[in-house]
């Protein structure tokens, strides 16, 4: 069976490996330049592509008519996308007669569309998968051939459980692939009305708001620290980025004694802390924009940040 393979970021990189490695013939593989002014952490699936001899193909436009036309060209049998950022429309996907099938990173129907992995500690989930379905005209929306479960623990962050969702995506496609290549692997329609659609994250979706719970604080922060570009708070009109920070273990003060309001930053000899809504986040990496990231306890001592100061939500 001739294949085309769309594929991007580490996932693509090893669910082409893991086809290369199963001896499928890829006719080409179909990805994207890496962006200078992104954050390159993953393999490069053109280097691994050319490795192999494999034609790569970086379109413009991955929809456009005289690219559609290169594709009919190579007469695929079926068409793979391995995080392929673009979707493919109705002229790409009527070429293949085996049809063409994505491997998303979340338990279909939940978390259909971008950045599921973010998504989900974002809302403090404790599981999440990845499924492999046949792609249709709407995102997310196709059949679904296999899934795999991945448990999420209280100290992932986006990095580690991108980590998991690649491993659970190359052994969910070991075991896929013979069936779709002899055509015994199964469908099983989405029940879209059982499911829920995510967009794109927009940097303002990484503000951090002092007036929520400690424990929704620390799931934005793991959501989005490094790699990823990070969580965020305001510090005297300045922009300061939140690496990391974990909620208080200790029970909440009393209420006989009235808290300092969210968002105030508490100093102690042995911590630095800042309150929300319910308790405290203890703050350990933090990095004011243009600065180099450093200890919180590090800002004390050079009294970047005083007991009392109070962050802001806003700009």
């Amino acid at each position: 069976m001739r294949l085309v393979v769309f594929a991007y970021q580490q996932v693509g990189f090893v669910c082409l490996q893991e086809l290369l490695e199963q001896g499928a013939e890829v006719a080409a593989v179909v990805t994207y330049a890496d962006d200078p002014g992104e954050n390159v952490w993953w393999d490069s699936v053109a280097e691994l592509a050319r490795s192999h001899d494999i034609p790569v193909l970086i379109p413009e436009e991955v929809n456009a008519p005289a690219f559609v036309e290169t594709l009919r060209a190579l007469r695929p049998d079926m068409l793979f996308s391995f995080y392929f950022r673009d979707l493919l429309g109705d002229e790409i996907l009527a070429i293949p007669p085996h049809g063409g099938l994505n491997l998303h990173g979340s338990l279909l129907p939940r978390y259909r569309g971008r950045a599921p992995v973010n998504w989900v500690l974002v809302n403090g989930e404790t599981e999440t998968g990845v499924t492999l379905h046949y792609m249709v005209r709407r995102a997310d929306a196709g059949d679904i051939v296999v899934q795999r479960r991945v448990a999420i623990d209280f100290d992932d962050t986006a990095h580690t459980l991108y980590g998991k969702i690649v491993a659970a995506a190359r052994a969910m496609l070991r075991e896929a692939w013979p069936l779709l290549r002899e055509g015994r692997a199964p469908r099983t329609p989405q029940d879209l009305t059982q499911g829920s659609y995510v967009g794109r994250r927009r940097p303002e979706d990484g503000r951090l708001d002092w007036s929520w719970p400690a424990l929704r604080c620390y799931n934005l922060v793991r959501a989005v620290t490094h790699p990823y570009p990070g969580a965020f708070t305001h510090l005297e009109g300045r922009k300061l980025l939140v690496w990391w920070a974990v909620p208080d273990a200790a029970a909440p003060a009393s209420a006989s004694r009235e808290p300092p309001p969210p968002g105030t930053l508490l100093v102690s000899s042995d911590r630095v802390a800042v309150t929300t809504s319910d308790g405290l986040l203890i703050l350990h990496q933090l990095q004011f924009e243009g600065d180099e990231e450093r200890e919180a306890v590090e800002l004390v001592a050079a009294g970047r940040l005083r007991h009392g100061q109070r962050f802001q939500s806003g700009d």
